[in-house]
């Protein structure tokens, strides 16, 4: 159960500070404003809650379907990349969110899904 947690807590650290690196590059070499309509800390502390149930759940689906995934982590980290993507496009096609935004999103998540998926391999998936 040990090495459940901690993949958990380690995922939840990738799939959280990448996009914070990102979005914050993003904001160097673009015109993408952080939102206006929160402070600052209420936005980040909103973002942790939501990546913390967003970790916990890769991480417990991928434990209970090892026997589907174990070998097969990067198609796992393929599933949700295309989930979390599409999400990003439908998102940047409704009002207040921006396709600069729906990049970043999409970098973010090209870069962390095969991360958390190594990991929670690496801990749990042998």
């Amino acid at each position: 159960m040990f090495k459940v947690i901690f993949a958990i807590a380690l995922v939840l650290l990738t799939i959280y500070l990448v996009p914070f690196l990102v979005y914050s590059l993003f904001t160097i070499i673009t015109d993408l404003k952080p939102p206006e309509e929160t402070s600052p800390a209420q936005f980040l502390i909103s973002i942790f809650v939501s990546k913390i149930g967003t970790a916990v759940t890769f991480v417990l689906i991928f434990f209970f379907a090892s026997a589907v995934f174990s070998e097969r982590w990067l198609l796992y980290a393929l599933l949700w990349w295309v989930m979390f993507v599409l999400g990003e496009i439908g998102q940047a096609l409704g009002p207040n969110y921006s396709w600069k935004e729906a990049l970043a999103g999409i970098v973010s998540e090209t870069i962390y899904w095969p991360m958390a998926a190594s990991l929670t391999y690496w801990l749990i998936g042998t």
